[in-house]
């Protein structure tokens, strides 16, 4: 017994560096994967037992400057290849050979997704976020993003979030609070901004079934959730279709759409659910992201008559009202004063340049893109640090001087056709000046913070020649 415990007891002359054998059996092991090491690291120790190494009395065993040398040397290989192997398998999904060769190599559409179409990222990631309120142009906004080849777009994938807490029980609810909520939100967007889409499976319902989902809310506005190797049915030289997306598509595979997410160079998501700029901070100051938060506004009277096209139960009050003239007692004046509350405070931090905000934020009017759409999609493209590539001054061309074709196009919610011109002050027919003139008094720091102009008469309403947007630069 003491004789092994002197055999176990070794003792070198420098410490070597490096991790332990046992150490390095768990660097080696990625992807249930296991490296080639082990053996290599334990032929190793017995050459250094048997030849280089001798035992002196009374004090363990002594090792040659040899000995010790050779054991550095691979100790360093071997967490080089460990560190490699680790940093290839997260960074891409076919980055390393034997990914392709052994996890996904029963599947034709991984193997062909490996060998053709996959390339790896060279330059840094761009998280970008485009941050609004509902009706403020974001779908349009969105998909100047959405148009670009090398950017993985995700439309509202927070809705997920929100329904689940509002389909919660009602002591559950009680129990909740704002804070709970946003941090959910948070929570979400950085495991999409890690590409990581199986978080959403906390949320989504009914619950994805391995990984497979038919409920994914607006899969058919991201290109990259249409297309290769997501969609097969996507693969031509034209942008994938909406109309056709989610029928040829069929339900989404949440691995695959991780795995195209890792694909594309950059991630950028659309919001209009976090009421605040302020409730970003945490994201910004994240050291795994380069956030880039895009703050796209609008004016409130706009808002407000797009709502009220948009939703019609929900502003029911508010038309008829503008339909009779005469304000209903029921109506509630909340669904425009919070918006414009919370504009302002979003406004004012951004603008004031805080530390953790200091180019991180942009401020965009709705009605600058709609008047000059290639000029402030340059800026936007400037600002988040991408070349406006073709296909985006395509789409801006085709999408921003459309001449709608039917009444159903107007109403689709979500539709990004339009003359964008015409449309960026239409409001100004459709709401009564009484609505108006409320609105105005309701959220007047808004405007005079974001330059729009106000009216005192119903035929300065009426008078599209006359704009009331001020030239203004954030």
């Amino acid at each position: 017994m003491e004789n092994r415990a002197k055999k176990t007891n070794w003792r070198l002359k420098t410490p070597p560096a490096g991790p332990t054998v046992a150490q390095l059996s768990v660097f080696s092991r990625i992807d249930h994967q296991a490296l080639p090491i082990n053996n290599f690291t334990q032929r190793i120790c017995e050459h250094t037992k048997r030849e280089g190494c001798r035992t002196r009395e009374g004090a363990g065993m002594e090792c040659s400057w040899k000995t010790v040398l050779l054991l550095v040397c691979a100790s360093l290989g071997v967490q080089y290849t460990a560190i490699r192997t680790l940093r290839d398998s997260l960074s891409g999904p076919c980055q390393g050979a034997y990914r392709c060769q052994t996890r996904h190599h029963r599947d034709s559409r991984w193997r062909a997704f490996c060998e053709d179409s996959w390339m790896p990222v060279e330059s840094p990631r761009k998280h970008i976020l485009l941050f609004a309120t509902t009706r403020s142009g974001s779908s349009f906004t969105g998909q100047l993003l959405n148009q670009h080849p090398g950017i993985f777009y995700v439309f509202e994938p927070l809705y997920h979030v929100q329904q689940a807490f509002t389909n919660s029980s009602s002591r559950l609810r009680r129990t909740l609070d704002r804070r709970a909520l946003l941090g959910a939100y948070r929570d979400l967007l950085l495991n999409l901004y890690t590409c990581d889409l199986h978080f959403m499976e906390n949320y989504i319902r009914p619950e994805p079934q391995d990984h497979v989902t038919s409920s994914f809310f607006r899969r058919s506005s991201s290109h990259a959730l249409c297309s290769p190797p997501v969609c097969l049915e996507g693969g031509g030289s034209d942008p994938p279709d909406e109309t056709w997306c989610p029928k040829k598509c069929g339900a989404l595979n949440l691995t695959l759409a991780s795995m195209s997410c890792l694909s594309r160079g950059h991630i950028a998501i659309k919001t209009v659910r976090v009421p605040e700029v302020g409730d970003l901070r945490t994201l910004t100051e994240d050291p795994r992201l380069d956030l880039k938060i895009i703050h796209l506004v609008r004016d409130p009277r706009a808002i407000l008559a797009s709502r009220m096209m948009a939703f019609s139960d929900q502003f029911r009050a508010w038309k008829i009202w503008n339909a009779t003239g005469r304000q209903p007692r029921y109506v509630d004046l909340s669904q425009i004063t919070s918006t414009c509350k919370d504009i302002v405070a979003s406004a004012e931090t951004g603008l004031q340049k805080p530390a953790w905000l200091r180019g991180r934020y942009l401020l965009v009017r709705y009605e600058d893109l709609a008047f000059n759409p290639k000029d402030k999609a340059t800026d936007i493209y400037r600002f988040v640090g991408l070349k406006m590539e073709d296909s985006v001054q395509m789409w801006i061309a085709k999408n921003t001087n459309s001449n709608v074709s039917s009444l159903s196009d107007w109403n689709y919610r979500y539709s990004t056709t339009r003359d964008s011109r015409a449309t960026a002050e239409s409001w100004r027919l459709r709401l009564s000046f009484e609505i108006v003139r409320t609105v105005q008094n309701l959220c007047n720091d808004t405007l005079a913070l974001l330059g729009y102009k106000q009216v005192h008469s119903a035929a300065e309403l009426r008078n599209l020649s006359h704009s009331l947007v001020e030239h203004r630069t954030f």
